[in-house]
């Protein structure tokens, strides 16, 4: 498809350049916002052009590095492209490229883990520094300059806003026909002028189907012809299908004891193969006419959206394998009656999560036996990928899981353990764990209390003698006994891990 069927405002096509015109206008130690929400809606071609403009900078000997900030994770044309040139000194909010791992944990990129509902107003309250650029992909323009967002809407309205250029990434592969399935919301405000956000129903819309942009700061127009990142995703197995089942199991309970409707409560699902399980789990359960209110639309919600078990979605990105985005190409008509793409301020907003009380499920790294969670580090130090939006959504759901396997490395590590390595959530702010072992609902105990039950059904019988065993002796050394620990032992297991390759005491 031509550029001009796509960019009907004409002043933006005399502003029409390559990729590596565009980014020749992004300074050094520039802050530069940029689209792109969990592998969907980034910019494909400027991030590649800059990446090659900084290599050659630094060949030449000259320092040239820049702040990157985004919705969340993106792809390898944009955090790998730079991270591998050592282009990036700040990077936020989140991210889950292996390069741009290895150079946070090195020390070589600083790196800001926020949660993902806090990223646009931190930078409108001036938290975060001047927004100097932003790069923001877009499905196509107006001829009133209005802009068609693309595949993730993430913090782009904001970067739009603060920015004091703008290079527009119009990529004609994103289905023209996604114009109408966003609900951009420009009623947001800073203290003391804000205002309650009027939405009781995840399908209401609360605002209009377009970006805005002042037409001025828009300095290049680039056209990308190419799709997100291939989102493969591993069939469930026995582990994620038994996760899957306990959570299924225990909100079948929940609906008999009265405590949620039929049709359950607005799901929220984090990314992963477990998340994908549990969708394919309710794809076959006995609750109907089901709602989703998440961050990202993945291939799971997509089949309760086309099977009828789900009248409507609503999420910031839609991230596809590549055989449910042909389906979502294909009946494109279908999905956009039933499902919006929102700025992440509202996908992930805690007024709008407790209001519409959200059945939040996410993965974790680690458990306590008393049931602080660890979600982001490996082994105290090593960051994984960030906080994301589960805080987001775990502290205001109406129910709070986090899940994981019971063990890592082969049986090396317990993801249940005397004291979680990093706290991301308080045990104040999760309700229930599960792990293939079997469901600890923690809702209303005391910490001995939890700590008896997530031992008991979720922690690994090869390591539930030793946390029982572990339990019992600080009942009789801690200090206090509210939440007893024997302060010389609690991270034991991960300085056994770190100097031996195992979790497991020596026989």
């Amino acid at each position: 498809m031509s550029l001009a069927n796509r960019v009907r405002y004409p002043d933006f096509l005399q502003r029409v350049m390559t990729a590596e015109q565009a980014a020749a206008l992004i300074p050094a130690s520039a802050n530069v916002g940029m689209s792109g929400f969990t592998g969907a809606g980034y910019p494909k071609a400027v991030p590649l052009a800059l990446a090659a403009r900084i290599e050659n900078e630094h060949a030449q000997g000259h320092p040239f590095r820049i702040s990157v900030w985004t919705g969340a994770s993106t792809a390898p044309e944009l955090d790998g492209a730079l991270a591998k040139v050592n282009g990036i000194e700040m990077r936020l909010p989140f991210q889950s490229d292996p390069i741009c791992r290895n150079k946070i944990n090195s020390g070589e990129m600083q790196f800001s883990d926020m949660h993902l509902s806090h990223v646009a107003q931190h930078a409108w309250f001036g938290f975060l520094g001047h927004l100097d650029v932003a790069v923001v992909e877009v499905a196509g323009v107006l001829p009133d300059g209005r802009l068609i967002p693309s595949t993730a809407v993430g913090n782009n309205k904001t970067w739009l806003d603060l920015a004091d250029k703008v290079i527009l990434e119009v990529n004609t592969q994103v289905p023209e026909k996604m114009d109408g399935m966003h609900d951009i919301y420009y009623g947001t405000a800073v203290p003391p002028h804000r205002k309650p956000i009027p939405m009781t129903h995840p399908h209401e819309r609360i605002g209009e189907p377009y970006l805005h942009v002042d037409p001025a700061k828009v300095v290049a127009v680039v056209h990308t012809q190419q799709g997100d990142r291939d989102t493969r995703f591993a069939a469930p197995d026995a582990v994620s299908e038994k996760i899957a089942s306990y959570i299924i199991d225990f909100l079948q309970f929940e609906v008999k004891q009265g405590r949620l409707p039929t049709n359950l409560l607005p799901l929220q699902s984090g990314v992963g193969n477990v998340a994908n399980a549990v969708l394919a789990g309710l794809l076959h359960s006995p609750f109907e006419q089901l709602t989703g209110y998440t961050e990202v639309l993945q291939d799971g919600m997509l089949d309760l959206l086309r099977a009828g078990k789900m009248v409507s979605a609503s999420a910031t990105a839609i991230s596809l394998s590549k055989t449910a985005l042909a389906d979502f190409t294909q009946n494109i008509d279908f999905y956009r009656e039933r499902i919006l793409l929102r700025p992440q301020e509202i996908s992930n907003h805690p007024e709008l999560v407790r209001r519409l009380g959200i059945i939040a499920m996410n993965a974790m790294i680690e458990a306590d036996i008393y049931g602080n969670v660890n979600s982001t580090h490996i082994m105290a130090s090593g960051m994984m990928n960030g906080i994301g939006g589960s805080g987001d959504f775990a502290r205001n759901a109406y129910l709070s899981f986090f899940v994981t396997p019971s063990v890592a490395k082969d049986g090396a590590i317990s993801c249940i353990v005397p004291m979680a390595s990093h706290v991301d959530h308080t045990e104040h702010d999760v309700q229930i764990i599960v792990t293939e072992q079997g469901l600890a609902d923690l809702r209303g105990l005391s910490p001995t209390q939890r700590a008896q039950r997530i031992i008991d059904n979720c922690a690994h019988p090869d390591y539930r003698p030793a946390l029982h065993d572990y339990v019992a002796r600080a009942k009789k050394g801690a200090s206090g006994q509210h939440t007893p620990h024997l302060l010389d032992e609690a991270l034991s297991w991960h300085s056994r891990y770190v100097q031996t390759g195992s979790m497991k005491a020596a026989a």
